[in-house]
């Protein structure tokens, strides 16, 4: 096993979503179910069946997944010399391994390619949870796709994850993308979300309750500018 990787919870089905399912999903998350389970369990997450090869992850993943999140030349310039070799199936391959580091890296690989097809994945990532630190790269990679389904997982997202105060993951980030993605749209979500955000806030450390987007737009700014990269 190399270093990087953790074990699979076993082979997974690829599930994508319609707009039944999504609807079901906010039904389920605005009590309307009887059923005491939590509304994303019966989502089924995207896992590969195999382990990643190290050869893998020394060209598609040590070289990307700690520079995520910067902002300078060197790193633009490295994801511009790269992005011609970036295929669905290295993404899919980085989605599939369950590891926070790789399934980062898959996720902000879609987006500088612009691959809308793995929206899904990503978003049954986010709702799952079930990995630390990829959070905040699903939301701004959704924030960047901006198609409807992206604003329904980040709500789906809040309208569960704000409730659960306990569960401190990526509710920031995706507040971050959803008044993004009003500021673009025109649309008015993050008022839907205040005032369970404010009360989630409370007493946490580091409990700014003011969500703003010059971080998130540092970070799109980059993917927009590899994204219109041709080489």
């Amino acid at each position: 096993m190399n270093y990087l990787h953790l074990p699979t919870r076993g082979m997974v089905n690829k599930t994508i979503m319609d707009n039944e399912e999504i609807e079901a999903i906010k039904l389920h998350v605005a009590g309307a179910t009887v059923r005491h389970v939590p509304p994303f369990d019966d989502l089924k997450p995207f896992t590969n069946d195999f382990e990643l090869t190290q050869d893998f992850i020394d060209k598609w993943v040590i070289p990307f997944y700690r520079n995520i999140g910067h902002t300078d030349h060197k790193w633009v310039n490295k994801l511009t010399s790269v992005k011609q070799g970036i295929t669905p199936d290295i993404i899919q391959k980085n989605l599939g391994d369950f590891n926070w580091r790789t399934r980062q890296t898959g996720a902000f690989f879609s987006a500088i390619t612009n691959q809308t097809q793995f929206i899904d994945i990503i978003g049954t990532h986010l709702l799952k949870s079930e990995v630390c630190y990829a959070g905040r790269v699903y939301c701004q990679v959704l924030a960047s796709f901006n198609l409807s389904k992206c604003v329904d997982y980040l709500n789906l997202y809040l309208d569960y994850y704000l409730l659960q105060p306990n569960l401190w993951f990526d509710q920031r980030d995706a507040m971050e993308g959803i008044l993004y993605l009003d500021k673009l749209n025109s649309t008015s979500y993050y008022d839907k979300h205040i005032n369970n955000w404010t009360e989630f806030i409370k007493n946490k450390p580091y409990g700014d309750k003011e969500v703003t987007t010059d971080n998130l737009e540092k970070q799109l700014a980059i993917i927009e500018t590899v994204k219109k990269y041709a080489s």
